[in-house]
C-alpha cells in the first residue's frame, strides 16, 4: 500500500483502503468459521463502507447492526444474516425491524416484555435474545467497559432469577475492545459461573464483538479450542461472534496534507485532516496514531505537534518527529485507519469530510466517493 501513500492523484484528506488487506482479512476469519463452526458477522458499527461488501461476502455469514440503519444496510448491501441489538428500541424501529432482522437482541427484560407479542406474530421468523451482562471485563479504557458499576447494557444473573424470559432463544455478551483469547476465556468463566442455567435453555451464544482475530499475535488455536469447549458443555448451543476491528484492521489509512506551519514555543503544523473531526478515538479513547515515517517526540530530528483545521483548541493529534521539518504540502499518512473513523466522522465548523478509496490488488486506486458542501449542507436543513 506504500505507493498510495504519496499518490499525487488524491485530493486530501482521504482514507484509502486497501483491498488485498481487506480479503487477507476475510480469508481467516473464513477460515475460523470453517473450523469450528461459528457463524461470523461484521459489526458494522466499526465498519460500514459498503461499496467492499461485496467483496468480503463470501467470508462471513451476515451483519451485526445497532440499529434500525444500520440493519438496513446490512440486509440491502450485504445479505446474509441480519443480527440486531439496540440499548432500547422504539416502537417503529421493531415494526421496520421486523421485515429485516433474523435476530433481535434486547437490553433489559423490560424491552422483551414490551415487545414479545409483536414479535412473535411476526411472519417472518425472528429469533430474540437477551444482553446480558457478565460483571467481568478487562477494559483497555473505562469509556469502554459495558460492565462498570451502574452500565446501562445487559441484564444481570440476579435479575433473571423468577424473570418470565419465555421466547427468549439466546443470550449475547459484549465486553472485549480490541483483546485476544484470554480474555474471552476469563469472560466466559464468568458467563459459566452466572448464566450456566440458562444457556443450558437456550439455542445460540453470541459471544460478541471486540475479537482481534486478524492482528498477527492473535491466539487463533485458542479461541478454536474456546468454541469447542461452549460446544461441549452447550451441544445445542449455535456460536455466534460478531467482530468489527479484526474485519479491517491493518487495510486503511488516512492522508493528509499540512497546510500551514506555525511557531509557538515549538513547531506546529495544521493539517486539513481533523482529531475530532475524523478520527475523534484519538481524544475519545485517547490514543496515539501510528504515523508513516514518523516516531516519538526527540527521537527523529524534527518534532512538530500536529494539529486540525477546526476551531477546538484541543483539536491536536499529539507530537511526532521526522526525518527532516515538514513542509507546507506535505503528505501525512495515519496507518490503520479504516475502523471507527469513516462511521464516526462530522462536519463540525464545516470541515470537509475525506474522501474514501480503494486500493485494488494490482495497484490502482479508485475513487468510492468524494465529499463536498451539499453533504454538509443536506445534513441540517
Amino acid at each position: 500500500m506504500a505507493d498510495a501513500f504519496a499518490a499525487s492523484g488524491l485530493d486530501t484528506p482521504c482514507y484509502v483502503l486497501d483491498q488485498s488487506a481487506l480479503l487477507r482479512n476475510g480469508e481467516i476469519l473464513a477460515d475460523v468459521q470453517r473450523r469450528t463452526g461459528a457463524r461470523i458477522l461484521l459489526a458494522q458499527k466499526a465498519f460500514a463502507c459498503f461499496p467492499v461488501y461485496p467483496k468480503l461476502r463470501p467470508f462471513l455469514s451476515g451483519t451485526a447492526a445497532s440499529g434500525l440503519h444500520e440493519a438496513r444496510l446490512g440486509a440491502e448491501e450485504f445479505g446474509g444474516e441480519v443480527h440486531v441489538f439496540s440499548p432500547a428500541f422504539k416502537p417503529a424501529e421493531i415494526d421496520a425491524l421486523l421485515e429485516i432482522a433474523d435476530h433481535l437482541v434486547f437490553n433489559s427484560i423490560g424491552q422483551w416484555h414490551r415487545y414479545r407479542n409483536v414479535v412473535r406474530a411476526s411472519p417472518r421468523p425472528i429469533s430474540s435474545g437477551l444482553r446480558i451482562n457478565p460483571e467481568y471485563a478487562e477494559a483497555v479504557a473505562e469509556i469502554y467497559n459495558p460492565c462498570a458499576p451502574g452500565s446501562r447494557f445487559g441484564v444481570l444473573a440476579s435479575l433473571l432469577e423468577n424473570a418470565d424470559i419465555e421466547g427468549i432463544e439466546g443470550l449475547h455478551f459484549h465486553t472485549l475492545c480490541e483483546q485476544g483469547a484470554g480474555a474471552l476465556e476469563r469472560t466466559l468463566d464468568s458467563v459459566y459461573a452466572r448464566f450456566d442455567r440458562w444457556l443450558r435453555e437456550m439455542k445460540w451464544l453470541n459471544l460478541g464483538g471486540g475479537h482481534l482475530i486478524t492482528a498477527p499475535d492473535y491466539e487463533v488455536e485458542h479461541l478454536v479450542r474456546l468454541i469447542a469447549e461452549i460446544r461441549e458443555r452447550y451441544p445445542q448451543l449455535e456460536v455466534y461472534l460478531e467482530p468489527g476491528e479484526a474485519i479491517a484492521i491493518r487495510t486503511g489509512v488516512l492522508i493528509g496534507s499540512v497546510v500551514d506551519l506555525v511557531e509557538n514555543e515549538m513547531s506546529i503544523a495544521v493539517l486539513d485532516v481533523s482529531a475530532t473531526a475524523h478520527m475523534p478515538d484519538v481524544l475519545e479513547m485517547p490514543y496515539r496514531p501510528v504515523i508513516e515515517g514518523a516516531g516519538l517526540p526527540g527521537e527523529r530530528a524534527h518534532t512538530h505537534r500536529l494539529g486540525g483545521p477546526t476551531c477546538l483548541a484541543g483539536d491536536v493529534i499529539g507530537d511526532y518527529s521526522f526525518d527532516r521539518p515538514l513542509a507546507i504540502g506535505d503528505r501525512v499518512v495515519f496507518h490503520d485507519m479504516a475502523h471507527y473513523t469513516m462511521v464516526k466522522t462530522t462536519t463540525f465548523n464545516g470541515v470537509p469530510l475525506p474522501g474514501i478509496s480503494l486500493l485494488d490488488a494490482g495497484g490502482n486506486v479508485q475513487s468510492l466517493r468524494e465529499f463536498g458542501y451539499e453533504d454538509y449542507r443536506d445534513r441540517l436543513g
